[in-house]
């Protein structure tokens, strides 16, 4: 089992509540404990946000919680009654995530039974909401996550993954059931990817110059994305039509496995001088080489589908032109990045880190 930053942090936030909460000699420091826990987020930034909307709800809670103990007692019906109208006024604001502290909060008040009711609702309140800020706090300074490095890992990974079946499936050595299985694993890997990208675009930059450069790598790890799609997509298509591709001209499987293998290398080129681990070549001839297979496959396209009038092919065929013109746009954007903002220490961020 990997015990990642955030199991850390949420260990520390939650030890820096109840000692905080044992040194200004607090009732009941668990409960500082407890809304650590709930405010311990993935990112710097939704982090500030949880601050904020925790809170809102635990204001909501906590006056909502007097008003009903002092109007209508401590009955369990009153208890319910206020608990629901708390989550429905969460929910109206939209404050979704933060119903679980604000529930708490009006539980932990509304228990009390003894007199100087108002004093003990207000250091319960501060109680929880000290948690909500060691969380704060630990996410603030404690092991930053480096989801960059996170995301450029899983995009070569997936990309790898993605690529490697594509060279297998196009020399007829997959098994059909095995790739179709692996396929949906893809898939969830790529959602699983979306979300790291989001992880990583809420992180903030607190440089003018490194808020330029973060604007241009979040286009750019965008796009390796976007080609990364497109490259399962295609693999789908070529699982999809393995039967009726199996059974066409062998020039044309031949063309089409060219220049799928021209694309792949290309994929493969362009992730590596990302980082500056080949040589910047030329782009006009990788390019050139790319549009001449283009132009094969498309004229060999053309003479096929006249004879045998095999619509799925324009599917495949326009998946791949696709695939071919994304990769083009990636290695634009790769060119310009490196022309604007030259990092020679991007490879050991990245990779060696």
């Amino acid at each position: 089992m990997k015990l990642g930053a955030r199991i850390f942090k949420t260990g520390i936030a939650v030890t820096l509540a109840l000692f905080l909460a044992a040194l200004l000699h607090l009732p009941s420091p668990v409960f500082a404990g407890i809304s650590a826990v709930f405010a311990m987020q993935p990112t710097i930034y939704r982090s500030y946000l949880s601050l904020v909307e925790q809170v809102q709800a635990n204001i909501i809670g906590a006056v909502l919680a007097v008003i009903a103990v002092l109007l209508f007692g401590r009955d369990p019906f009153i208890i319910g009654l206020t608990l629901m109208i708390v989550i429905a006024l969460c929910l109206k604001m939209r404050l979704e995530s933060t119903i679980s502290v604000a529930l708490v909060t009006v539980i932990a008040i509304m228990e009390y039974t003894d007199k100087q009711f108002i004093e003990f609702a207000v250091i319960r309140f501060l109680t929880i909401m000290l948690g909500i800020f060691a969380a704060f706090v630990v996410n603030l300074i404690f092991l930053p996550p480096k989801y960059e490095k996170k995301l450029y890992e899983k995009i070569t990974e997936n990309t790898e993954n993605i690529l490697k079946w594509i060279r297998i499936h196009t020399r007829h050595a997959s098994e059909h059931h095995i790739l179709k299985e692996d396929i949906e694993k893809m898939k969830e890997n790529m959602t699983k990817l979306e979300h790291l990208y989001l992880m990583y675009k809420e992180e903030r930059t607190y440089f003018r110059k490194n808020r330029f450069q973060k604007s241009r790598k979040l286009v750019l790890y965008r796009q390796m994305i976007v080609a990364t799609n497109r490259a399962l997509e295609t693999l789908k298509l070529l699982h999809r039509f393995e039967n009726e591709l199996y059974h066409m001209p062998l020039e044309f499987q031949q063309i089409i496995r060219s220049q799928l293998d021209c694309l792949l290398h290309y994929h493969e080129q362009i992730l590596l001088k990302f980082i500056g681990k080949v040589k910047h070549l030329p782009r006009t001839d990788t390019v050139n080489e790319t549009h001449h297979e283009r132009m094969r496959l498309i004229e060999a396209f053309y003479a096929h589908h006249h004879q045998s009038h095999e619509y799925y092919l324009f599917s495949l065929v326009g998946m791949i032109i696709d695939y071919s013109e994304q990769l083009e746009r990636l290695d634009k954007l790769i060119d310009s990045f490196h022309h604007y903002h030259h990092d020679s220490s991007l490879a050991k961020t990245l990779v060696n880190d």
